[in-house]
């Protein structure tokens, strides 16, 4: 059998969710991007491994926990007594909607170095994914180039989602400049239709992919809220409409959609056309659509498993 599964490289997040207006009592809840699109591929049915460095006060075992509890393997993860997981709390206002409040991260330096990034991970696996969330910090950022050189020698598939925090970097310019060069080294890119505006410097869609177009991205897609999304290969370009559904949290579902994505790439290779790469999106999108259904940022183990059946019967 050949290689099989996806490496997702990042920091876990613990969200704190207000359960009402007061925002005096809180839901705690996995969460981050990247441990949120692990736990997307392993609930599709995709071996998932997730590198990133471990506390092990009650916070990081938590966090430890309901990652093994989705099927993620931690294997190529690294403990540290030092180590206190990143949090965000979340509150909620009068009107019900969500706002993310606070930022916590007692120890911004204590992060997966890159000599414990080990290769042997890579050599197994089919796709390597990472986000801007290892860029900003210079230590992680090294690791990143480590993870990318070890996914480049080993053939991985490499995907990029920028998943951009603007408050993390010390400037805009910083962050623009820093993403931009890291763009290149992936085959599969997804950005929101702001963050393409933001790195671009457009304030279109249009004029966004316009810009981009010189970096000569394989597969890029964009995502656009409630409008769906769409992709560009090869200078093509397909959109697909989101469905329709009752939307209580929308935290997470760029995530969702990328597991998507990643699930499409993984079980039926690189899209062959326009007709396929439109497949692909369709797929992405209803596993988006699914996560802002429930509280939280991730979707059904019941609905992704439906999905992924329509999907691979050609039907979606």
């Amino acid at each position: 059998m050949g290689k099989q599964g996806v490496i997702s490289l990042g920091e876990p997040f613990v969200d704190y969710i207000s359960t009402d207006s007061t925002n005096t009592k809180f839901r705690q809840l996995l969460g981050g991007a990247t441990v949120n699109l692990a736990v997307g591929t392993s609930r599709l049915g995709l071996p998932t491994y997730f590198l990133c460095k471990l506390g092990t006060d009650s916070i990081g075992e938590f966090v430890e926990q309901e990652l093994k509890k989705e099927g993620v393997n931690l294997k190529f993860s690294v403990r540290s007594a030092i180590k206190r997981m990143c949090g965000v709390y979340v509150h909620l206002t009068e009107s019900g909607e969500r706002n993310f409040h606070s930022y916590l991260n007692h120890t911004p330096e204590e992060v997966l170095t890159e000599k414990e990034i080990r290769r042997e991970v890579f050599e197994k696996t089919r796709i390597f994914y990472f986000g801007s969330g290892t860029l900003f910090q210079q230590n992680s950022k090294k690791s990143t180039e480590a993870a990318l050189k070890y996914a480049k020698e080993s053939s991985n598939l490499i995907a990029f989602d920028a998943n951009l925090r603007l408050k993390r970097w010390e400037s805009e310019d910083h962050c623009r400049k820093t993403v931009i060069s890291f763009l290149t080294h992936a085959t599969i890119v997804k950005l929101a239709e702001e963050e393409l505006n933001f790195l671009m410097e457009t304030n279109s869609l249009e004029g966004g992919l316009e810009k981009i177009s010189k970096w000569d991205i394989p597969y890029l897609f964009i995502t656009m809220g409630g409008e769906g999304a769409c992709g560009v290969m090869n200078g093509n370009k397909v959109t697909s409409l989101a469905p329709k559904v009752d939307a209580v949290d929308t935290t997470g579902a760029g995530d969702a959609f990328m597991s998507g994505l990643l699930y499409c790439f993984h079980e039926k290779g690189m899209p062959s056309g326009k007709t396929e790469l439109t497949e692909y999106l369709q797929f992405a999108n209803c596993v988006g659509a699914q996560a802002t259904t429930q509280i939280g940022s991730l979707s059904s183990r019941m609905d992704l498993m439906e999905l992924k059946k329509i999907f691979m019967q050609g039907s979606i």
